[in-house]
């Protein structure tokens, strides 16, 4: 504004004319008025006008300066003695116009110009010799001025050149330019002074790379500016966003260069912007001693950034400058003025620089540089002044806190010399916060600080304050206490709606808060809060939900301060639904059900009831009622039944039950009466009074018509008329009902007199006959294939007996009848022939003749097939077939089952008729089966019921070649989803010759090398999912031949490759080292030859390669990962080079998760080449954002102990780099701008890689960093997933539930070679750090607690723990090979004797050992520095001091952490957050298996971005917070077209008919609770389901009453056919037992069809016996603690052989060892009901004998009484072979209740013995031989050598078990049903198993039971 006003006013004196015109300037001291003339090319000025300018510009403010770039290249040429030509080049930036001022002395009148944007020249006329002038010329752009280009001129004599000198004020232009104006002169702080300068530099996303860039060479020209030395200036640099971190420190570098060098390789960092926390983080750790910072040096702080902090910046400026650090604040672009000038120290007009753009920065760098420059000279001589001029001036000394609460501590210090006038106290929060300070006189050295904040660490610096001065600060800091909290929070009365909480009260709280909310995922609006008085500590918490599991938390309230929380859980109860539901009554239209009350709180209850197979519901309520009578029902109909209990708070889970109406009953009592020769009365009685009519009809039996009659329902008799004398009529009668169902008939049978001849003569009259009634009420039911059931209703006494007699109505057997009592009323047929019909007539027989006969007709049942064949659970080698039994009842079923699509013999398998599905095992995969199921019956076999069956196809799709050139072919295929391996195999057609290579499940291709040119090749490729392979898919190709050779050319001598020296830093190295490589397609071809290169220089500078030293494996990874090499594949340099030269490019997206997993699981393996003991580490290589998840699989590798280097370049994400790397960041995570700077880091990552490879001590993660030791647990095979094979080892929950503890048996002496756990010895200063645990049992005799013995089994080095002198030794050589021992004692030793967990830091240095108990140091004492031991020996734990000779002993202890760490200062830094008492939450990591917020769950969103600016390039932008919308970009260049992909596999055909069932999927993210559905129909009781997996273990509720035995549960379905068991040594024949009493005569029995009954039976008997061997094994195994191969019994039923002699009880069995306590585990999501399988472990009381069920035999004698006893816990043995069953065993008595379990509420997960969580399941309990002991039990004798063999790996175990099955068979052509052959294992060819005989470990295993019973 003030421009352009300027400018108006310069118009009065203008002409429209553009010539040359003068201005006249003042000469010297002449008046104003006098003027000489001056030229301005374009315009014509009046004298006058620029004196009346100048005073109107005077008058305005010169607006802000450094928005607009400034002029360059200002220079001055005369013309003539009096004329001066100025000249000045156009800045870079946009401006609209220039100023122009000139004047001849400092504070003088100005004369000045508005210039057009082209005018950038000036003649100055009447220049006066040797007067100097000065000029200024600044570009204007609206109302903003650029900084000042500035110079002086003197005019001299005509004989001497006109001199000019630029100057450059404080605020001047940049470095380019200044550089360009004057390079001879260019500012170089030259001061004698020295300063420790830190640069703090945003990184935030917003910045973008390019500016970055333009960062850096800002940096660079502020660096160049100083002399930089370790005796000069230092310069340090942090970069932060989110989170700060130190580039380099102050004395990191000492020349100039390496540090213009260092900012040049400065990556980007991107993020947030949180200033403030950056700020404090320079001030811990920047201007710290050990990072360079020099006591009595200037210390300068410069900020540079370009927004607004998202946190405070205020405190922590504060604390830097308190602390006399000097701050510069540069903002650019988008910064805030009024933060920066918060920030930067004062005055801000010399410590604050805002700049527009970034591309302007360099106009500033002159005037910062010469500022600091200034400032350092100036603190340097203010330093030196204060020290100089008061030579006795001196600071307290010896700071000490005391007197700590919640609330205060008191500070104490000692005098400072000197009179002192006062002590001045500064405290403030380390975490940022106003400083307060407190001031007491000079005679006082203590002061109480008060009103803190709880928890909180304060910085306390206290300054003696002199007549004129202060001294120096003493500093510390101290932290205060917890505020108390609450204790024994109990939750108790708990209902389903309501519970109360209580708890102890803490002195001095104002209240308490009380807060609970249901820990499901709920609103935050769930949460509720209570406040009571600190009167009240006992409450009711109503308004719950039921059955919902809720946290309670209890706050102590200190005014508005609360403490710590108490928190506990406890779930509600259900809403009780009824009890007891039972029917009565059950008719056929109707059925009372009665049931037992809820609860008093119930309203009401609602029914619904539905045909089981029906859709439509009925629904009444009722009210307090428990009996209701379901009316209207359908006949012969089964109803589901549900009830619920209806509360205010809704309704219960349902009751359910079923029911089935009977069918509709006959009329009753049809009889015959009022008899004639041709009529007679029939009557009846009603049997329900739902009927509508009745059907009568009659007719003859010897032939005839039949005639009918319809009847009211009010009808009970009817007269038949019309009839035929002496003539017999059948008359039938059945009811119709409402719903027109219709009674099975009754049917009656009389004969009407015969006509009678009266003699008139004759008194004599015709009477009539005695009536001799017929049986009523005839039944005949219970039908089956070979039987039936008459009953009728007995007519009295008269009758003698009943004649039954039945014909078949097929005519083609003769009548037979039967002759029963009169006082029977009923009687069985059999045998009948199945489906037929049969007549029976029952006739009474009197004493004097037969009375009347009534007949019925039944039929048998046939021989029914059964019904809907199901197939499910299709998988590569099985599938599932279910049926329906047909409704007769079966003998069982047997299953033929045979290929279609492939040869094959076919297989049968008999089940018993409980079992309607099999899993049919050791199928061919992809191979269509025919099945069939047939039903067989006493009287013989059903129809076969058919059906198809076709496993799934584990095998590539598109196999086919491609690059086949002269010595090399490769392959390409459509990978199988379930694959988890792939065998390629290439196979030459003219030798023979193979070659394969196992890949793994992502691989879709691979090639092959070093093949013979012009030869025929057949390449192989079978899919594996775990121990199955499939089918092999083949293709076959020709190398190319040999190409004709050219004429020969003189032999060229070629020089040999030259293998890259091995690096001095890297000859200690020994891992194995694994190289992840993105091959993304975003990599390029090129790039990727960089990458390869990088690989190439990297691995040449290792040494020795092998397994003597560096194992290098290489993976590349896009979709999914490619192993290129193994670890053991290459064991020297030369051919791992070679190797890694020849990978191809992969190509792809972006799987890094995915990929890390890969190496996890197929690379860092034993079978891929792995070593114990030895430093593992990944080194990974990406360029841009993951797809998919890192941060799950790298912590849990880091938790493992591996080291993760991260190497990003290009669009890398450095976050996630983070993430993926080991800690701390800065050592492990490296990034470059392009692959071009690999170099720049390549010494520093091999520095860094073969230094945590170093061999005498490796890296590895401890308590969340990387540090160097020894984990001792892990080397011990003391891990979860290894214990199993240590022998007399256990696991069993430590100090908080979710930690493992290891219990170490008697003698179990667990030991390694020395030469496996320190390889090179031990280092010279350690620390061994254990936690553990001595038990009741634990010997009083000393022993040691882990010891090195030599190979004389001499001990080197160890701790003794003395449990009867309670104290602790530890002991070694020194180096002068003399023994030496320190023993520490008192009562903080005395503590870890006491019997519960401790944890023990012994240091080890040159000079001392230091005890250390739970994190507090209890002792110290001098000892030489040791001499290094031998690795020839063993390292063991447990040993007995006094078990000296060859029989070796150890006492049993728990361990639950033991790590040997290479740093003297690890007890000090360890904050013992294993140990409950000193666990601090804030301080200490997240407890494993916690179920608090995962590791890798988001928080909350962020505070919102500012707008971002235009991206820099396409898609994918880096992350950042969620922002506001940006503005719209403009468009890019259209980019050239990227290289043409390889092509894609091909898809599938598009059929739409419906394939197999798909494979199960990954078990998804737990959803969202979706809202409550409406109520609906109860369903049926399904079939039994499969077992499901094992939830976790919930929490445990409260003690209930002892239940009632419940019946016991139904056998389950038959196992699959398991793997041929070795036969087991032959049971002692059993004394012969008494003979039983003789049965009842049985009756003479139909000959059977094809089978016997006793041929079934023991069918039978053996599926049971099966059965019980399988359950038998797993209970054993559970019992041991350790998987076990469970035995089958693969035999095959033969003949039934003769009953054996009945044997005497056995002895009773021996009490078995009282169980564990079980440990809460956290709630699992409830399942669907399984069928009811056997009784589960208990854990009160010890388990049963084994023993094997036998056949039931008749009651013997009682045995005597057993006596048991508990025997201790021995080391666990591996179950051996089955062998063949036993006679049953007397059961023992029952042992002593286990030890009470106890509740952890500190987690919801926890361990359980066993290794799993909860009880274990089919699937803790895998079905494969164990591994070989891969950890040895210490052996004086053993020489251990044999280190393959002792070492082996670990082998997996499959995850799918499976109950036994009888074994199939072969179907036999022949008739007899059970083959005497040997049982023919059927093995599908598709299908490759490995297994191994049992038999050779059986004596180990009995061994090992030995020891666990006598222990």
């Amino acid at each position: 504004q003030a421009g352009r006003q300027a400018g108006s006013l310069w118009d009065c004196g203008r002409s429209l004319e553009r010539k040359q015109y003068t201005i006249h300037a003042p000469k010297g001291d002449l008046p104003n008025s006098k003027v000489i003339r001056m030229r301005v090319f374009g315009l014509r000025i009046r004298a006058w006008c620029p004196i009346v300018f100048l005073a109107v510009a005077a008058h305005f403010s010169i607006q802000a300066q450094g928005q607009v770039a400034a002029p360059r290249r200002l220079r001055f040429k005369l013309l003539s003695p009096s004329r001066l030509l100025v000249t000045w080049k156009e800045p870079k930036g946009d401006f609209e116009s220039y100023k122009f001022l000139y004047f001849t002395k400092e504070g003088g009148k100005a004369h000045e110009l508005q210039l057009a944007k082209g005018d950038n020249k000036v003649i100055i006329d009447g220049v006066i010799v040797n007067k100097e002038y000065t000029v200024k010329v600044m570009a204007v752009k609206g109302d903003q001025e650029s900084k000042p280009l500035r110079a002086k001129f003197t005019a001299k004599e005509p004989e001497q050149e006109g001199s000019a000198q630029l100057e450059k004020p404080k605020d001047t232009s940049a470095v380019e330019e200044a550089n360009e104006i004057s390079k001879p002169d260019q500012f170089v702080c030259k001061t004698p002074a020295i300063a420790d300068i830190v640069i703090l530099v945003d990184g935030s996303w917003s910045i973008g790379r390019i500016n970055f860039r333009l960062v850096r060479m800002f940096l660079e020209n502020l660096v160049s500016a100083f002399s930089v030395g370790s005796d000069k200036t230092r310069i340090g640099l942090a970069q932060y966003s989110g989170d700060p971190r130190i580039e380099w420190h102050l004395n990191a570098f000492n020349t100039k260069e390496s540090v213009i060098d260092a900012v040049k390789n400065l990556p980007y960092k991107g993020g947030n912007t949180l200033t403030g926390l950056a700020l404090t983080y320079i001030l811990e750790n920047s201007f710290k001693s050990e990072s360079g910072a020099r006591p009595g040096v200037p210390k300068i702080g410069i900020l540079i950034t370009d927004g607004k902090s998202q946190d405070d910046v205020i405190p922590p400026a504060r604390s830097l400058q308190d602390a006399g650090i000097e701050l510069f604040a540069i903002g650019v672009k988008n910064a805030d003025e009024n933060e920066l000038r918060s920030i930067a120290s004062d005055p801000d007009e010399s410590h604050v620089y805002n700049v527009a753009d970034f591309n302007i920065m360099s106009t500033i760098v002159e005037s910062l540089t010469k500022t600091v420059c200034d400032r350092v000279e100036e603190q340097d001589k203010e330093i030196k002044g204060v020290s100089g001029g008061q030579t006795s001036l001196g600071a307290p000394q010896n700071l000490e806190t005391s007197e700590v609460t919640a609330r205060s501590f008191r500070v104490t210090w000692t005098h400072a010399p000197g009179k002192v006038e006062k002590y001045r106290v500064v405290y403030y929060p380390t975490r940022g916060g106003q400083p307060d300070e407190a001031v007491v006189d000079g005679s006082e050295n203590s002061v109480v600080l008060q009103y803190l904040n709880s928890l909180t660490e304060y910085q306390i610096a206290v300054f003696a304050v002199y007549t004129s001065s202060a001294s120096e600060g003493l500093r510390g800091s101290e932290t205060t206490l917890a505020l108390p909290m609450v204790n024994d929070l109990q939750l108790y009365d708990v209902t389903h709606s309501t519970m109360r909480a209580r708890w102890k009260g803490v002195e001095g709280a104002s209240g308490y808060m009380i807060l609970y909310a249901p820990l499901t995922e709920a609103d935050a609006a769930d949460e509720k809060e209570v406040k009571v008085v600190e009167s009240v500590n006992d409450i009711e918490l109503e308004g719950l939900s039921p059955e919902t599991e809720y946290t309670v938390t209890v706050y102590a309230m200190y005014g508005e301060e609360a403490s710590d929380p108490m928190t506990s859980q406890e779930t509600t109860l259900p809403l009780s639904p009824p009890r007891n539901l039972e029917f009565s009554e059950v008719g056929h239209s109707s059925a009372r059900m009665t049931w037992d009350a809820a609860s008093k709180k119930v309203r009401g209850y609602r029914i619904m009831y539905v045909k089981t197979n029906g859709v439509q519901t009925n629904e009444v309520e009722v009210g307090q009622v428990t009996t209701h009578i379901l009316r209207n029902l359908t006949s012969l109909t089964e109803y589901t039944v549900a009830i619920f209990g209806i509360y205010d708070e809704g309704q219960s889970e349902p009751l359910t039950g079923s029911f089935t109406t009977k069918s509709v009953p006959p009329p009753m009592d049809l009889k015959t009466s009022e008899l004639s020769t041709n009529s007679f009365r029939v009557r009846w009685r009603h049997s329900a009074p739902d009927i509508v009519l009745y059907k009568l009809s009659w007719t003859p039996t010897s032939g005839g018509d039949t005639k009918e009659v319809l009847l009211n329902d009010k009808s009970d008799s009817y007269i038949l008329d019309e009839l035929r004398p002496s003539t017999e009529y059948e008359v039938s009668l059945s009811a119709v009902f409402r719903d027109e169902t219709e009674s099975d008939a009754v049917l009656v049978l009389e004969t009407t007199l015969a006509r009678t001849t009266t003699i008139a003569t004759t008194t004599t009259a015709t009477t009539t006959p005695v009536d001799r009634d017929g049986v009523r009420n005839l039944v005949i039911d219970d039908e089956t294939t070979f039987s039936m059931q008459v009953s009728w209703e007995p007519l009295g006494q008269n009758v003698q007996q009943y004649r039954v007699s039945y014909v078949s109505l097929r005519g083609d057997r003769a009548e037979e009848a039967v002759l029963v009592p009169g006082r029977q009323s009923s009687l069985l047929l059999q045998p009948l022939l199945s489906d037929t019909e049969y007549k029976v007539t029952v006739t009474p027989v009197y004493a004097d003749e037969d009375g009347n006969s009534v007949s019925d007709v039944g039929r048998t049942l046939p021989l029914s097939a059964p019904r809907n064949l199901r197939v499910s659970e299709e998988w590569y080698n099985r599938f599932r077939i279910t049926w329906d039994p047909p409704p007769s009842p079966t003998m069982g079923y047997r299953i033929v089952y045979q290929p279609i699509s492939a040869s094959g013999p076919g297989l049968e398998t008999f089940v018993g008729d409980d079992v309607n599905t099999m899993l049919i095992l050791n199928l061919l995969s992809g191979t269509e089966y025919s099945v069939k199921v047939i039903a067989s019956y006493t009287t013989g076999s059903s129809d076969a019921l058919s059906g198809k069956a076709k496993t799934l196809y584990l095998g590539v799709n598109n196999l086919n070649t491609y690059q086949v050139r002269m010595t090399s072919m490769c392959a390409q295929w459509q990978p199988h989803r379930q694959a988890t391996l792939y065998r390629v195999v290439i196979e030459s057609l003219t030798n023979g010759q193979t070659q394969e290579v196992s890949l793994g499940g992502g691989s879709s291709r691979h090639c092959f090398y070093d093949l013979k040119p012009n030869t025929q090749y057949k390449i192989t490729v079978y899919a594996q999912l775990h121990d199955m392979e499939g089918p092999a898919v083949t293709v076959m190709d020709k190398t190319f031949p040999v190409p004709t050779e050219p004429p020969t050319t003189p032999p060229t001598t070629t020089p040999l490759p030259t293998i890259p020296p091995a690096r001095e830093v890297c000859k200690a190295a020994k891992a194995d080292l694994v190289f992840l490589v993105d091959g993304s397609w975003s990599i390029g071809d090129d790039n990727f030859h960089k990458i390869i290169g990088f690989l190439y220089s990297t691995s040449g500078a290792l040494d020795k390669i092998g397994p003597d030293g560096t194992q290098v494996a290489i993976a590349q990874f896009s979709d999914d990962a490619r192993t290129e090499f193994k670890l053991k594949s290459y064991d020297d340099k030369e051919t791992l080079l070679d190797a890694i030269q020849r990978i191809s490019y992969k190509g792809g997206n972006t799987k890094t998760g995915r990929a890390i997993k890969h190496v996890k699981d197929a690379i860092f393996t034993a079978e891929a080449g792995m070593r114990r003991g030895i430093p593992k580490v990944l080194v990974v290589l990406t360029d841009g954002r993951s797809q998919d998840d890192v941060n799950k699989v790298s912590k849990e590798m880091q938790m493992e102990g591996y080291i993760i280097f991260a190497i990003g370049f290009a669009d890398a994400d450095y976050g996630e780099l983070v993430n993926i790397a080991s800690k701390p960041s800065e050592r492990h995570v490296f990034f470059v701008d392009d692959l071009d700077a690999f170099k720049k880091i390549e010494e520093q990552l091999v520095t860094f890689v073969c230094e945590a490879a170093s061999a005498t001590c490796p890296s590895v993660l401890m308590s969340g960093n990387t540090l160097a030791g020894f984990r001792m647990m892990e080397m011990f095979g003391l891990m979860e997933n290894q214990y199993a094979s240590v022998e007399g080892v256990s696991l069993e929950p430590g100090t908080f539930n979710s930690f493992p503890c290891y219990r170490l048996h008697k003698d179990a002496l667990i030991s390694q070679p020395t030469k496996f756990l320190h390889p090179e010895g031990l280092p010279s200063d350690y620390t061994i750090s254990v936690l553990f645990r001595l038990l009741p049992e634990t010997p009083e005799e000393p022993f040691a607690l882990w010891e090195i013995l030599n190979k004389d089994n001499e001990p080197l080095v160890g701790v003794i723990l003395d449990n009867g002198g309670k104290t602790l030794t530890f002991f070694n050589y020194d180096y002068q090979g003399k023994f030496q021992t320190v023993t520490f004692e008192g009562p903080e030793i005395r503590k870890i004797f006491h019997g519960s967990f401790h944890k023990l830091h012994v240091a080890i240095s040159k000079t001392t050992a230091k005890a250390v108990i739970d994190c507090k140091v209890v002792g110290e004492k001098p000892i030489n520095a040791a001499g290094n031991i031998t690795a020839d020996g063993v390292e063991i734990l447990g040993r007995m001091v006094r078990s000296r000779g060859k029989r070796d002993n150890s006492a049993p202890f728990q361990l639950q952490m033991f790590d040997i760490v290479c740093s003297t200062s690890w007890a000090s830094r360890d904050k013992c957050c294993e140990l409950p008492g000193l666990r601090k939450e804030e301080n200490c990591p997240a407890m494993p298996h916690a179920c608090t917020c995962s590791q890798d769950s988001k928080g909350p969103p962020g505070p919102v971005g500012s707008p971002g600016g235009p991206g820099i390039r396409g898609p994918r932008g880096e992350r950042g917070e969620p922002g506001l919308v940006g503005p719209q970009g403009p468009t890019g260049d259209i980019g050239l077209p990227g290289p043409q992909g390889p092509p894609g596999p091909q898809g599938p055909s598009g059929h739409s008919i419906q394939g197999p069932p798909g494979s199960i999927g990954e078990k998804g993210e737990k959803g969202e609770n979706g809202p409550p559905g409406t109520q609906g129909v109860p369903g049926s009781p399904g079939s039994p389901g499969r077992d499901g997996t094992q939830g976790q273990r919930g929490l445990p509720g409260k003690d209930g009453p002892q239940g009632q035995q419940g019946p016991p549960g139904p056998i389950g379905t038959p196992g699959a056919p398991g793997s041929p068991g070795s036969s087991g040594p032959p049971g002692s024949l059993g004394d012969q037992g008494p003979p039983g009493p003789h049965g009842l005569k049985g009756e003479k029995g139909e000959r059977g069809d094809m089978q016997s009954q006793a041929a079934v039976r023991s069918i039978a008997r053996q599926v049971c016996e099966q059965l019980i061997q399988s359950h038998m094994a797993r209970y054993n195994s559970i019992l041991n603690q350790i998987p076990s191969q469970p035995a089958s019994v693969r035999t095959v039923p033969g003949p039934p052989g003769e009953p054996g002699r009945q044997g005497s009880p056995g002895p009773q069995g021996e009490q078995g060892p009282a169980g564990r306590p079980g440990f809460p585990g956290s709630n699992g999501q409830p399942g669907r009901p399984g069928e009811r399988g056997f009784p589960g472990e208990k854990g009160e009381k010890g388990s049963q004998g084994v023993g094997i069920q036998g056949p039931r035999g008749q009651q013997g004698p009682p045995g005597p009484p057993g006596e048991g006893r508990t025997g201790s816990q021995g080391s666990p043995g591996r179950p051996g072979n089955q062998g063949t069953p036993g006679r049953p065993g007397s059961p023992g008595s029952t042992g002593p209740a286990g030890p009470p379990g106890y509740c952890d509420a500190s987690t919801c997960m926890g361990y359980n013995v066993g290794g799993g969580y909860g009880d274990p399941t089919d699937r803790d309990i895998p079905v494969v031989q164990l591994p070989p002991n891969s950890y040895q039990t210490y052996d004086p004798t053993d020489n251990y050598e044999d280190e393959e063999e002792q070492y082996a790996g670990y082998r997996g175990y499959p995850q799918y078990p499976e109950t036994s099955y009888p074994a199939p068979r072969p179907v036999q052509p022949v008739p007899e049903p059970y083959p005497t052959d040997d049982a023919i294992e059927v093995r599908s060819p598709g299908i490759h198993r490995v297994s191994r005989s049992l038999s050779k470990q059986k004596s180990k295993t009995d061994k090992q039971k030995r020891t666990l019973k006598d222990s």
